[in-house]
């Protein structure tokens, strides 16, 4: 089995982000503003030791890399950002790719939804907005992909590099412009591309054009779980403020038929989920998390995608979403456990379950 752990590169400063947030913003200001909102909510999150660091510093990248190889992690997906010829936050992948450093798997995640001040992908208070344009623009945004695909350490299927996409819905010429990509990566010497649609909170659109879909926690089971009669609403100034349960968002997750007319699925997991350090009371959060119920989760999991699935790959939410909860690395409450926790899993998956050979 192969995690892919969800890597955010929003650690370190860029224009736009001074601009709109302030002089030296970066996903660590909303983790240290961050305030507790009732009675055992756990905020600000510290990183252990205070690591706060800067993933534009070479030996930030490499420790994330250490870390994630000895705890298990397969690869990191990245978040990639384009809009319609500029990026934005792609410094510390772009280094990746210059220096050859770390030496470890990725892929990448196109996140194409419009950046807003309320962090939600909607389409209010828009601070770059999102368009998809015709061929041309679809060949320019493949030209700059291009690099990553070609790098040995590129993650691939079949021999494809795997590329994954958001809100595929909300392309409109999502199945042309994927079709063109096959071209042009067949006419680049790469075989093809593997895509995969994301299965989140969202509306997904049809699955043509995709080789797979893969279910994005915990937004999936936030949309999709009927978890809706579970949500706690916490008065805060005055605002409802939503609660769930994380042991029933898992066993959501874990009962859930891996069955979608004979797409191909690969299953997600998450660490934990609280958003609040970017949208206050706004924000939702789950209740309960501990490293020993990740890992037992996790592990029936990692054994659930091998068994119903059919799947090597099983994604995770996250490497270093801080300022959503959803982070693996070590933090002054957990330490290390939450990465324990999946190389245990890991393990007793291993033990539990004959090798499997799923191919590239």
């Amino acid at each position: 089995m192969k995690i892919i752990a969800f890597l955010l590169p929003q650690f370190h400063r860029i224009e736009e982000n001074d601009r709109w947030w302030g002089e030296g913003f970066t996903e660590w200001t909303n983790v240290r503003r961050a305030r507790s909102l009732y009675p055992a909510h756990k905020q600000p999150r510290v990183p252990a030791e205070e690591n706060y660091y800067d993933l534009t510093d070479p030996a930030a990248r490499a420790r994330q890399a250490e870390l994630a190889r000895e705890y298990g992690i397969y690869g990191f997906c990245y978040y990639h950002y384009w809009f319609a010829g500029k990026q934005l936050l792609e410094k510390p992948l772009g280094e990746v790719l210059r220096s050859g450093e770390p030496e470890f798997p990725f892929c990448l995640s196109w996140a194409n939804e419009p950046w807003t001040r309320r962090w939600d992908g909607m389409d209010s208070e828009i601070l770059m907005p999102q368009s998809y344009g015709e061929e041309d623009d679809w060949t320019r945004h493949f030209e700059c992909l291009l690099e990553a695909f070609r790098d040995p350490r590129y993650i691939r299927v079949d021999g494809k590099p795997l590329l994954s996409i958001y809100r595929p819905a909300h392309i409109p010429r999502c199945e042309e412009m994927l079709l063109h990509w096959r071209k042009l990566a067949v006419q680049n010497g790469l075989g093809g591309l593997h895509l995969v649609r994301t299965l989140g909170g969202f509306r997904s659109g049809t699955s043509a054009g995709f080789d797979a879909s893969v279910e994005f926690e915990p937004h999936y089971t936030f949309a999709h779980g009927m978890l809706q009669p579970h949500w706690d609403r916490v008065r805060v100034d005055g605002r409802p403020h939503l609660t769930v349960d994380y042991d029933r968002v898992w066993s959501s997750i874990l009962h859930r038929s891996p069955h979608r007319q004979g797409e191909r699925i690969y299953p997600g997991a998450f660490v934990n989920w609280d958003n609040t350090p970017r949208k206050g009371a706004e924000g939702q959060s789950t209740i309960g998390m501990t490293p020993a119920k990740f890992e037992r989760y996790l592990t029936r999991q990692l054994e659930k995608a091998r068994r119903e699935y059919g799947s090597e790959f099983v994604f995770l939410n996250a490497w270093n979403e801080w300022a959503e909860g959803a982070y693996l690395e070590p933090d002054q409450e957990h330490g290390y456990r939450c990465l324990e926790a999946v190389r245990q899993a890991l393990l007793k998956q291993s033990k539990a379950s004959p090798a499997a050979d799923y191919g590239d």
